[in-house]
């Protein structure tokens, strides 16, 4: 959850303490605005000769305010790059520079003003508190897949495998003592290598997830298993889009970004009430016909234009007539589908 330390009309000073508060800021770091926080910089007025030779300057850490040119972050990564030119320093001004932003680090953001889709974005990276975390093993006899579920995306986080070439020789027993091994092992690994706060969904078809959760009981993590039909990241999506984890998703934001989404598609397979492409959402907002507008933070960002006008400002209104405005990420299955239509689409009232 992104710390807010100061909120003013044209300063925002946060905290970082997840990656998904890396995430959040990469989408408010745009070109022209300013940014600050502790950097390093070889001050040069401490080079000079010493002993005849040349004495390299010292890097002094200070306070360095850069106007934005453009940043780099990739999903899931714990650091985000922002570039641009030093407006504010003791020395150095007009250089170039990267600001290196880490976990833990506080930033100051400023500009002439924020519009609200980044007053929205920014409000609900502070919500999202303890929901942001949480893990889905996919579990089949051979396989288990284990995956994390952040606020603004899904990753795999590992796999591990029975499976193996040759031909299998042994008897049934020996089979079966074969997978009870590996299924104590991956017990063990997965309780290792997951926080002890994390919640653990053990999904997939068949009763293999059933005999990983007793192995597993005497964790004490908090623990549940659901049936998928399918396994792979195919029953993560499955999990997501169905609602299946029950109480444990049913408050984390991803989840019901996903559901949206998905109801997106069903509505498209029977022809039902929605809108895709710019002329269809400019006629469906022009009737009040919207109700959920789903849209890519990026391309509500970006430079395209609908009916003349940005992203930004065309979805102002929106709420004049009722709709919610939902930002979608691109760091799962369901967003990637998304960018097919555009990066908008909306669920409507009626059909038009």
């Amino acid at each position: 959850m992104v710390q807010v330390i100061k909120r003013e009309p044209d300063l925002w000073r946060l905290r970082i303490r997840s990656d998904d508060d890396l995430w959040t800021l990469a989408h408010l770091c745009k070109k022209g605005r300013l940014l600050g926080m502790l950097g390093e910089r070889r001050d040069q007025t401490t080079a000079g000769q010493e002993g005849g030779r040349a004495k390299a300057a010292e890097r002094k850490r200070m306070w360095i305010v850069l106007r934005i040119v453009s940043h780099e972050n990739h999903a899931f990564s714990d650091i985000l790059r922002v570039h641009g030119i030093i407006e504010e320093a003791p020395v150095d001004k007009g250089s170039h520079h990267t600001h290196l932003i880490e976990l833990g680090d506080e930033v100051e953001l400023r500009a002439a003003s924020f519009p609200r889709v980044d007053v929205e974005l920014l409000e609900k990276a502070s919500r999202a508190g303890g929901q942001s975390r949480l893990a889905i093993a996919v579990v089949e006899h051979d396989e288990v897949n284990l995956f994390e579920l952040a606020t603004h995306g899904i990753r795999e986080v590992a796999q591990f495998t029975l499976r193996g070439g040759g031909k299998y020789s042994g008897g049934a027993k020996a089979s079966q003592d074969v997978q009870d091994s590996f299924r104590i092992k991956i017990a063990k690994d997965l309780h290792m290598q997951l926080p002890e706060d994390v919640p653990l969904l053990l999904c997939g078809p068949g009763m293999a997830r059933e005999r990983l959760l007793a192995e597993m009981q005497h964790t004490g993590r908090e623990l549940k298993t659901v049936a998928t039909s399918i396994g792979g990241r195919p029953g993560v999506n499955e999990v997501l889009n169905e609602g299946l984890g029950g109480e444990l998703l049913a408050e984390h934001s991803l989840v019901n970004e996903v559901r949206l989404l998905g109801e997106c598609w069903r509505r498209l397979a029977t022809d039902g009430a929605v809108a895709y492409g710019k002329k269809e959402l400019q006629r469906a907002k022009e009737e009040g016909a919207i109700e959920t507008m789903l849209i890519s933070a990026e391309t509500l960002r970006s430079e395209d234009s609908i009916n003349g006008a940005s992203w930004e400002e065309w979805v102002i209104d929106l709420s004049d007539t009722g709709a919610k405005l939902v930002q979608c990420s691109l760091e799962h299955d369901d967003g990637q589908q998304l960018l097919s239509f555009g990066g908008a689409i909306a669920l409507l009232r009626f059909k038009i």
